[in-house]
């Protein structure tokens, strides 16, 4: 049975991603303990639209991945990646919408606030619909 952490990362994806994840991270900081398990949490969340307590337990507490993320969105570390890999990936840099599946959120109203992770959000659900497309394709 594959794992939760599995199902986001395989090893041969985690094996692409990581090198590139490690690139952008901030290099005066400290790295996670548990990097795949924190990174996979945060890509789990935003394809799943689930909210940060709603983590299922494998991928440890909740709050180390939603504080990774907020904090990681502050330095503009998701758009970096993001930037890495739609190099790498030019279908990554092309993303359609359906408009009849979106809808907006009821504070849509307010501008952005400082330091504001909506657009870090947006990128985060792209990388994560692209984990399985950098790895590498079996004959």
């Amino acid at each position: 049975m594959m794992s939760m952490m599995q199902s986001v990362f395989s090893d041969t994806a985690w094996s692409i991603w990581e090198p590139l994840i490690e690139e952008v991270r901030p290099k005066r900081k400290t790295p996670p303990k548990n990097l795949r398990r924190t990174i996979s949490a945060i890509f789990w969340r935003h394809q799943n639209g689930a909210k940060w307590r709603a983590l299922p337990s494998e991928f440890g507490p909740w709050w180390i991945a939603a504080q990774l993320f907020i904090r990681r969105s502050k330095l503009g570390v998701w758009e970096r990646l993001f930037e890495k890999l739609k190099d790498r990936d030019q279908a990554l840099g092309m993303v359609f919408l359906d408009g009849t599946t979106i809808r907006a959120h009821h504070k849509a109203a307010g501008a952005a606030k400082k330091g504001d992770t909506e657009d870090a959000s947006g990128i985060v659900r792209r990388l994560a619909t692209h984990v399985k497309a950098l790895a590498p394709r079996s004959a």
